[in-house]
This record gives C-alpha cells, structure tokens and sequence, in this order.
C-alpha cells in the first residue's frame, strides 16, 4: 500500500476538508480513523457521483449554519456586561470572575452561550474593564466590554497635595560617606 492515499470525505473534517472533497491522507490515517468511522471513502468514480447529491445538501445545511452563527454574533456585538463583586480596599476580589460567571451575565442579557465558548486566559481577580472574547464557532468570535464593579462602588479619588512653592522647599544634598569622615 502506498504512502498516501485519495479519499472522499462524506462529512466535514476540521483541518482536513467538506463534504464531498477529494483529499490526499496517508494510508494510516484512512484505513484506521477515516474508513472505519465511515466519515470517508475511497475517491472512485462512482462514489464522487453519488456523493454529490448528499454535498447539495450539506451545502444547505452550512449556508443555514452560517446566517445562525453570523445572526448570534451581530446580537452580541452590542452587549455589554456588568457586575458587581465583594473586594476589599485594594480592588482585589475575594472571589473570582470566570467562564461561569460570564455565562450567567450573558443569560441574564438573553443571550445563551456555553462555558467553553468564553475564551479567558485565566479568572478575574481585580475590580477594573475588561475586553472578553466570545468564540461562536469556527473562526468567527467577538469581544465584548466587561466592567466588574466592588460592591459599594468606586472608592473616591484621594486629592492632590497641593504643590509647596519652590522657596520653602527644602534642598537636600546627598553626599557620600567618604566625604564626611574627612
């Protein structure tokens, strides 16, 4: 048997091709994965033929796949999510913003996502804005703003001193230690 091998794909493979394209796969990759699983077949003349009818309508199906999936992003594109938190004086959270929590905000704003679609690179810790990635599917994903608030509000700004004029200040002059024992 040869290295690679021609197959017709009967399904959608991730990375590898659509329904009804004609790809080459080492003969491994076919004979142990693809043919068993029936997701592929061997590219005959025959098999191209029929298969074309079942591309038609997997065609449909993706092109109705995608004004979903085009339909939920521009719905989410506007949102934007709040939530107030315990923290204590340095804006730390005894707790933690993560997936879960994001999941609930979005349900509560009427939109229905799963946790592994929320895309953070870890859980949030500190009180501040933040920009989260929503993966939809594939490569088509959006950011939405996220502000989480400490319960109580925003601490007050600490005022400026004001500024001392420049004669009262005092000048300080730094002098090495080997100068003042002479």
């Amino acid at each position: 048997m040869s290295k690679t091998i021609e197959i017709l794909l009967r399904e959608d493979i991730p990375k590898l091709g659509n329904c009804g394209d004609v790809v080459n796969v080492a003969s491994g990759y076919a004979r142990n994965y693809l043919l068993p699983r029936r997701v592929a077949q061997l590219a005959t003349a025959e098999n191209i033929k029929m298969i074309a009818r079942r591309k038609a309508r997997f065609d449909v199906a993706r092109a109705e796949r995608l004004k979903e999936i085009e339909a939920q992003r521009e719905a989410l594109t506007g949102v934007t999510l709040h939530t107030i938190e315990k923290a204590d004086e340095g804006m730390h959270l005894y707790g933690s913003v993560n997936a879960g929590s994001i999941v609930k905000l979005l349900a509560e704003a009427g939109h229905t996502l799963e946790e592994r679609q929320v895309r953070l690179a870890s859980a949030i810790k500190v009180c501040g804005q933040y920009e989260i990635e929503l993966h939809i599917h594939g490569d088509v994903s959006v950011m939405i703003p996220l502000e989480v608030e400490p319960e109580g509000g925003w601490p007050e700004p600490e005022p400026e001193p004001e500024p001392q004029p420049e004669e009262e200040r005092e000048e300080r002059i730094y002098m090495p230690e080997e100068s003042l024992n002479e």
